[in-house]
């Protein structure tokens, strides 16, 4: 009873009636797979140009994420509570906001006529690149800053009492402490880049082996272009997959965490 706590057990009926909610549009998708063709389907060229163009904007964006969303997140753990809860809204605002929106807000600053828009960015590669990292940052900076803020700063100032220097302490305590909260973030952030659509529609496009990502693609089948449909529903399963993926992943370090 403990462990079960003492939940009404009519609210058993609304949670089941959600969970299906949520799976059986999945099962409906899984159901259309031709399994007899599918790895025909992954692997047909044009399955294969989207696919390399996800997943190689998808590792740049996160690279680039935890360059710059790392560092944030240590700032952010370590800030006063006024200033942290500022900063964590500032960084949580492209995670409430519709995709589009922020497609609208690049071309803005990058288009043609926007402050930046001179480096002529979209509607090419780096413009996916940017989508991506727009909408994956937050992912990131919140799991990482999640794990910092638990490991607390008791051991940091042993190590400052001590006469370790400030790098030695990042290099040496905070971020080894920090580790699964920062694989957590890195695995969520990628998973988040490979499967955005909004924000690269507006801002890159969609053009073939350029442009065009997984996602892309998929919209693309279903409107009568690009793919056919049965490689568009082969790379949905892939993608589907890949979130479960992402979600093993997580879950396997989330008792690290806790032990840290």
């Amino acid at each position: 009873m403990r462990g079960a706590g003492y939940v009404p057990r009519w609210l058993i009926v609304p949670a089941v009636v959600g969970l299906l909610f949520l799976l059986v549009p999945l099962t409906a998708l899984v159901a259309r797979v031709e399994w007899s063709t599918l790895l025909t389907d992954v692997t047909s060229p044009a399955a294969l140009q989207a696919l390399g163009l996800s997943l190689a904007t998808g590792a740049a964006a996160t690279v680039a994420c935890a360059v710059a969303g790392i560092p944030l997140a240590l700032v952010i753990a370590r800030a006063s509570p006024r200033t942290a809860a500022l900063l964590r809204a500032l960084v949580t605002v492209p995670l409430v906001l519709p995709p589009m929106v922020g497609g609208v807000a690049l071309l803005y600053l990058f288009g043609r006529n926007g402050w930046l828009g001179g480096l002529g960015l979209p509607f090419t590669t780096a413009a996916v690149v940017l989508a991506q990292v727009f909408v994956a940052l937050p992912f990131l900076v919140l799991a990482v800053e999640g794990a910092l803020r638990s490991t607390g700063v008791d051991l940091e100032r042993t190590a400052a009492s001590l006469g370790a220097g400030r790098a030695t302490i990042l290099r040496r305590i905070t971020l080894p402490l920090a580790a699964p909260g920062i694989v957590a973030g890195v695995v969520l952030c990628f998973a988040r880049a490979i499967g955005e659509f909004g924000a690269t529609a507006l801002f890159a496009g969609n053009r073939p082996g350029v442009t065009q990502t997984m996602p892309l693609a998929i919209y693309t089948a279903f409107n009568g272009g690009g793919v056919a449909q049965g490689t568009a529903v082969a790379l949905a399963l892939l993608l589907l997959v890949t979130a479960i993926a992402v979600l093993l992943l997580v879950r396997g370090w989330r008792p690290a965490v806790g032990a840290a």
